[in-house]
């Protein structure tokens, strides 16, 4: 098994990505990318938290994740709304 630190990280390491990526201009919040790139690290994050027992984090990276997943299922709407029309 993978050891929760290298999970974390890699979690951890995709939503500051996200972060500094939009800092420099580089990656608009307006896109899909930016909300699955927060999904995906703020997914990992809480499992890594999972594994190591640590429940805040559980907490806060989940809800993280799921802001996010909505962010993203909105804007998939958006996307078949405007595509339809």
């Amino acid at each position: 098994m993978i050891d929760s630190q290298i999970i974390a990280s890699l979690g951890v390491f995709i939503l500051l990505l996200a972060f500094f990526l939009n800092l420099i201009n580089a990656l608009s919040t307006e896109g899909w990318v930016y909300p699955a790139l927060n999904f995906s690290g703020a997914s990992i994050a809480a499992y890594a938290s999972w594994l190591i027992v640590f429940y805040p984090f559980v907490v806060l990276e989940g809800v993280w994740a799921l802001v996010s997943l909505i962010a993203l299922v909105n804007k998939g709407r958006k996307h078949l709304v405007i595509g339809s029309a």
